[in-house]
């Protein structure tokens, strides 16, 4: 049973930044190479910027990131086109209120960014203390009776 299941929306401030980013580098590219070759340069890498932005930050395309289940140190991930990869927590991990950063292993093999603006405020809360502590959130049975 999985403890936790939290469907993720695109991130446009985070896909804003990448390409951003991405352009920026491109710039200092082409100021230090110069000429055609720096343009082209500057090209690649701000079209490699934006290609990250549309996977990673939008969740476009077939390898695009749909859900994270949560269960233990356990994580399935679900992609756009259906397919599930199951892993667990390898190394370390990344967690404040700006993002969380989890890198994985076995058949998901990838690092997984989360933004506060891809998931509501109870669920990104509830994926920073899973990152942290390995458990969701809850209350015990004996709370709830009385």
């Amino acid at each position: 049973m999985t403890a936790l299941r939290l469907q993720l929306s695109p991130s446009p401030r985070l896909a804003l930044l990448m390409v951003a980013l991405h352009g920026a580098a491109g710039a200092a590219a082409f100021a230090v190479v110069g000429g055609v070759a720096g343009v082209s340069l500057g090209v690649a890498i701000t079209a490699l910027g934006a290609s990250a932005a549309w996977r990673h930050a939008l969740h476009r395309g077939p390898s695009g990131l749909h859900t994270l289940e949560l269960e233990g140190d356990g994580v399935v991930l679900t992609l756009v086109d259906g397919r599930r990869l199951a892993g667990e927590l390898a190394g370390p991990r990344f967690v404040s209120r700006f993002a969380v950063a989890l890198s994985m292993r076995r058949s998901a093999g990838r690092t997984v960014f989360v933004t506060p603006d891809m998931l509501d405020r109870g669920s990104f809360r509830a994926l920073r203390l899973w990152a942290l502590w390995g458990k969701v959130p809850g209350v015990a049975a004996r709370q709830l009776q009385g």
